[in-house]
């Protein structure tokens, strides 16, 4: 029996523990209690028409005002702008010892809504994703490179050579793995490469539309090809497929020179 008695009163210790005990504010007709937030009010809410809450409604403010007639008591829920939750019983007393409240976040009884991430938050989850993307792409480049490399195209101008190796598709994305070599007496400083898809004749330029293939990450693209040397690269591209009547284009040109080369898929 003894058994069967106290699980219950335990039961009911915890229950009385657990629910929320909620300060008392006391208030009168003939004097303003001030409640000051860490945050504006948005909006505030009281449980009998005997109790008044006032604040600014047209222009955000941290306090407001408790007034109070004699009759029951009863409670005040406060929405502040950050979305945290604050409630407190409100009681009419005749004489009051305590006419303003300064309330801290940590007296919140929860929020309205799951608290926004902060801006900084915000910014350092996309660095990080970032991060994570451009190691992706990192390593895939790098196994491409290891790999048995092919030759696709291959252009010659002036003694400078471009071609393209290999074309592989991994998710989202498609790899050119590309080399440059300079067989020439003079170093050749690259100042940019860009690839397009074409769609039209390729004897006749005229008809010819060229749409502009951004890279989304460059693995290893030289600056400089001293003579005698090559470099392989890859651009990262958004993926895309030729459709029947197109064909790709990269162009190469030479910084602080005139020297460029124009490579044509097959």
């Amino acid at each position: 029996m003894k058994i069967r008695i106290l699980i219950p009163l335990l039961a009911l210790a915890n229950l009385l523990n657990a629910q929320e005990v909620l300060d008392t504010i006391y208030a009168n007709g003939h004097k303003n209690v001030a409640l000051f937030f860490s945050e504006p009010i948005r909006q505030g809410i009281v449980g009998a028409p005997n109790f008044v809450f006032s604040y600014n409604r047209e222009k955000e403010q941290h306090f407001g005002l408790v007034q109070a007639k004699p009759g029951e008591e009863s409670n005040l829920l406060v929405l502040t702008k950050d979305g945290r939750v604050y409630s407190y019983i409100l009681k009419y007393r005749k004489q009051l010892s305590r006419l303003n409240h300064f309330v801290t976040g940590s007296e919140s009884i929860g929020t309205e809504r799951p608290i926004t991430i902060r801006k900084e938050e915000q910014e350092d989850e996309e660095l990080d994703s970032i991060a994570k993307r451009r190691e992706y792409f990192e390593r895939f480049c790098n196994y491409l490179l290891k790999a048995k490399n092919e030759r696709l195209a291959t252009k010659r101008k002036g003694r400078i050579k471009l071609q393209l190796q290999k074309m592989a598709y991994n998710g989202n994305e498609t790899y050119l793995v590309m080399q440059v070599s300079n067989n020439s007496n003079i170093d050749f400083e690259v100042d940019y490469l860009k690839v397009y898809s074409v769609t039209g004749n390729k004897k006749k330029k005229a008809s010819h539309q060229r749409l502009e293939r951004l890279p989304i990450h460059r693995y290893q693209m030289p600056s400089l090809v001293k003579k005698g040397e090559s470099k392989r690269f890859v651009y990262v591209l958004p993926k895309f497929v030729l459709a029947k009547g197109e064909y790709s284009e990269m162009e190469l040109h030479e910084g602080k020179g005139s020297r460029k080369v124009l490579l044509r898929d097959p």
